[in-house]
């Protein structure tokens, strides 16, 4: 089955990539990468360009810190 590229939008601060392709039943299939995402190597060229132009290295720092933090606060939670 081969998906074709049919939507990339960027959300949040963080710029998360949100795909959106028709599969070839003329299906939507969406799915969404975050900034610390290892793209397929078979990944569509506009969306490892535009992962390229989105996830500068500020970004990736900041969507890191923004998971360290979570991820703290979930220990914390379960520890109480």
């Amino acid at each position: 089955m081969i998906n074709t590229l049919n939507k990339i939008e960027v959300v949040t601060d963080f710029k998360h990539l949100q795909i959106r392709e028709i599969t070839d039943t003329g299906v939507y299939h969406r799915r969404t990468l975050s900034p610390n995402a290892i793209l397929a190597e078979d990944e569509h060229q506009e969306v490892k360009d535009k992962a390229e132009l989105e996830w500068t290295d500020e970004v990736k720092a900041s969507w890191a810190t923004f998971q360290a933090e979570q991820a703290e606060q979930q220990a914390k939670k379960e520890a109480e």
